[in-house]
């Protein structure tokens, strides 16, 4: 075993005695990082090499400070994205609502599909399916300075027009043109604060997850705004928290102009996202 494998061991124990989640592959890829080689290199970096920086870093994620804003990068999907402090990591379970998403705007009978995705923060959403689905028109709408700063940054040289603007205001000039709405929003009650991960809680802007005293109340504004800007059929997909599964669907409801509104589990089986269809007139 080589130096800087004996110093990720331990490394390994000190996260793992901090409560992180995923104390090896943080540990492997902070290594990584630090040294300019992939995670199944590190046996590759000589003893001569190691760099003492891997504590400092070791040392900010013991804090619970999240990887990503450490390393200044997130993966999702086939993405590689620039994030840091003021804007939402994005997370792995989203990536199976915009597969979703991917798929259903496939299926649909449009040659240029017009997407909108509310509340991008990073722009994750936004460009995966610009990436995935070639010839769509993707706008992304974001409130937050700071966020804006991000997800423009991450869209340079995409297709994707990335706009300053409330979630629940914003594109008239698009309404009843859009093929799918999209939106990963906050929705975490407020009496759950405590409960909340150091990463999120303390790292997280407090606008990308808290909602109201339910977690509903941007989901409920967002319904308004999807059906705005819908095309009669067309489709709104929006996650949310697996304890809400049962009560998302229901903001689609048929007399507010929805049809087929259904819930959708993670690969945890856990209730993750609803989608529904703007009804036919």
């Amino acid at each position: 075993m080589n130096l800087l494998l004996a110093e990720v061991a331990q490394a390994t124990q000190r996260l793992a005695d901090a409560g992180v989640p995923s104390p090896r592959f943080d540990a492997e890829e902070l290594a990584a990082f630090i040294h300019g080689v992939k995670r199944g290199a590190l046996h590759t970096v000589k003893d001569a090499d190691f760099d003492a920086r891997y504590w400092e870093a070791i040392a900010r994620r013991e804090a619970r400070e999240p990887l990503q804003h450490i390393t200044g990068r997130a993966f999702f999907r086939y993405l590689e994205l620039q994030v840091g402090p003021g804007v939402f990591v994005p997370r792995p379970e989203t990536e199976s609502v915009v597969g979703w998403a991917i798929d259903a705007v496939r299926a649909m009978d449009v040659v240029e599909p017009l997407i909108v995705d509310l509340c991008t923060g990073s722009g994750a959403i936004a460009l995966a399916m610009a990436q995935e689905v070639p010839r769509s028109r993707v706008h992304a709408v974001e409130l937050s300075d700071d966020a804006l700063g991000w997800a423009r940054k991450n869209a340079q040289g995409s297709r994707v027009t990335v706009h300053q603007g409330n979630a629940l205001t914003a594109l008239p000039e698009l309404d009843g043109q859009v093929d799918l709405v999209i939106s990963n929003p906050p929705y975490i009650p407020l009496t759950e604060w405590e409960y909340v991960a150091p990463e999120a809680r303390d790292h997280d802007p407090e606008m990308a997850l808290f909602s109201g005293e339910d977690g509903l109340d941007t989901i409920r504004g967002i319904e308004r705004t999807a059906h705005r800007l819908l095309r009669p059929g067309g489709l709104v997909v929006i996650e949310h928290a697996d304890t809400q599964g049962g009560q998302v669907p229901w903001i689609f409801s048929e007399e507010s102009g929805w049809a087929d509104a259904a819930d959708h589990p993670d690969l945890n089986k856990r209730p993750r996202f609803a989608t529904a269809r703007k009804a036919m007139p």
